[in-house]
C-alpha cells in the first residue's frame, strides 16, 4: 500500500517558492504532521520560511484541552512564536492577530462531520483573510471516513452555531480543501484562496487505507473506527445518555443507569441496520454525563464500514431508547435550542420521536437533501 502525501508534504516538495518572503500564520494542532510524524511547523522553519504566528482551534494548539473548554492565547514555549487562540473570547482572527501575517496556512485533520468545529475555524479564517486582504492556503488532508458517502440533512436556517455555520449535510464527504473551495464559491466575500492538494488520495479511501499514521484530531477521538460512527453517535450528546465520554470507547458505547440494555440491543438488532452489531456493555464514565455512575449500556461494533450509515444509526438509537424508556428519556437543551436540533440540522428528528411517529420520512428527506448537496458540490471536488 502506498502512502498518501498530504498537502504539507507536497508544499515542501513543490510549492515553497510561493511562500518565500511571506510572514506566515500557521493554523494547526497536533495533527499537523507529515507521514513520518514530523510537525509541519518544524518543516516550515527548517525550509527557511518565516512563521510569525500560530493559531489554535478547539482543544488548543497542543490538543490537550477538553471539548468546549475556552483556551487562552500565549507563546509557544518551543519556538517563542505567539500563539493565538481561536476558541476563546474570539473564534475569528482579529486585525491585531493578523498584523504581522501575510499568509494564513491552514492544516488540521478533519473528522468528516459537519459539527466538528475545525471546519468552522477554517471558514472564519477565510472571512478574516477576505476582509483584511490576506492570502489563505489550505494544506489538504484526507477525509478519514472517505469521500464517497454523503449523509444527513442540511443545516436549516436559524440553527447556525459553531457546530454548523453553513448548510451542509452531517456527513459531507469532502476534504477541508474541497470545503474551502465550496465556501469560497458559495459565500462571500471570497478570499485569496489556494489549496495545496494531496497526492495519492482517492475518494474511496478510509483512513486505514491511506498508509498514514493515525493521530487523534481531538481528545475523544481514540481510533479510526470511532470516526466511522461519530457522524451518528454524536446525536447521543443531545439526550441524557452517556455517549461514552470518560471511558475508553467514546462514541462507540452509550448508556445510562436506567437503560435496559438487553431490550435496546434486541430492538436495534431487529431493525437490521447495515454494517453493525450490538451487544450489552457496562461502564462507569470518569467525566461528562453520568460521571461516576454505573451505566448499563450498549457497544456498537462496526463490521462493514462501507455499508454502515452512521447518521441513520444515530437516529435509530435515539428512537429506540425513547420508545423503550419514555419516562427517563430527555432531550438536552441549551439556553434557547435543543442540542439535537443543532447537530442533526433541524427539529424534524426530535419532533418525530416525541410524537411517536416513524422516523423513516425524516430519513428519506435527509437522503434527498444529501443527494442534492453531493451533486451541487461536485464542481468543487479535487479528487476522483
Amino acid at each position: 500500500m502506498s502512502t498518501v502525501k498530504t498537502g504539507s508534504q507536497t508544499l515542501i516538495q513543490h510549492h515553497l517558492s510561493a511562500l518565500r518572503g511571506a510572514r506566515i500564520g500557521l493554523i494547526t494542532n497536533p495533527t499537523g504532521l507529515d507521514a513520518t510524524l514530523r510537525p509541519t511547523l518544524d518543516l516550515l522553519l527548517e525550509a527557511g520560511l518565516t512563521v510569525t504566528a500560530l493559531f489554535g482551534p478547539e482543544h488548543g494548539i497542543r490538543g490537550d484541552a477538553p471539548a468546549g473548554a475556552h483556551i487562552a492565547s500565549g507563546v509557544d514555549p518551543l519556538t517563542g512564536i505567539p500563539v493565538y487562540s481561536l476558541y476563546g473570547p474570539t473564534r475569528k482572527p482579529t486585525p491585531e492577530m493578523l498584523d504581522a501575517v501575510d499568509v494564513l496556512l491552514f492544516e488540521i485533520q478533519d473528522a468528516g462531520a459537519r459539527f466538528y468545529t475545525y471546519t468552522w475555524t477554517l471558514a472564519l479564517c477565510m472571512e478574516a483573510a477576505a476582509e483584511l486582504g490576506k492570502r489563505l492556503v489550505v494544506l489538504d488532508r484526507p477525509n478519514p471516513i472517505g469521500g464517497e458517502a454523503v449523509e444527513g440533512g442540511l443545516l436549516q436556517p436559524g440553527l447556525e452555531t459553531f457546530v454548523g455555520l453553513r448548510p451542509i449535510p452531517v456527513r459531507h464527504g469532502m476534504t477541508h480543501g474541497e470545503l474551502a473551495q465550496w465556501l469560497n464559491g458559495r459565500f462571500g466575500p471570497a478570499c485569496d484562496l489556494t489549496v495545496i492538494p494531496m497526492e495519492g488520495w482517492e475518494r474511496s479511501m478510509y483512513w486505514e487505507e491511506t498508509g498514514l499514521p493515525f493521530v487523534p484530531p481531538s481528545p475523544a477521538t481514540n481510533m479510526p473506527s470511532m470516526l466511522q460512527l461519530y457522524p451518528g453517535t454524536c446525536f447521543i450528546e443531545g439526550v441524557n445518555l452517556s455517549e461514552g465520554r470518560g471511558t475508553s470507547l467514546p462514541f462507540q458505547v452509550f448508556g445510562a443507569p436506567w437503560l435496559h440494555e438487553r431490550a435496546v440491543v434486541a430492538e436495534l438488532t431487529l431493525r437490521c441496520l447495515p454494517g453493525v452489531l450490538f451487544r450489552p456493555h457496562h461502564f462507569t464514565p470518569l467525566t461528562s454525563k453520568h460521571e461516576g455512575a454505573f451505566c448499563r449500556g450498549v457497544q456498537i461494533h462496526v463490521l462493514d464500514k462501507r455499508a454502515l450509515r452512521p447518521v441513520e444509526l444515530g437516529a435509530h438509537i435515539l428512537d429506540v431508547v425513547r420508545q423503550l424508556h419514555p419516562e427517563q428519556f430527555e432531550w438536552v437543551k441549551g439556553s434557547t435550542k435543543y442540542w439535537i436540533d443543532l447537530v442533526s440540522g433541524s427539529a424534524r428528528l426530535r419532533e418525530a420521536i416525541d410524537a411517536g411517529a416513524s422516523i423513516e420520512p425524516v430519513l428519506a428527506a435527509w437522503r434527498e437533501e444529501a443527494a442534492a448537496f453531493k451533486a451541487a458540490a461536485a464542481p468543487y471536488l479535487l479528487y476522483a
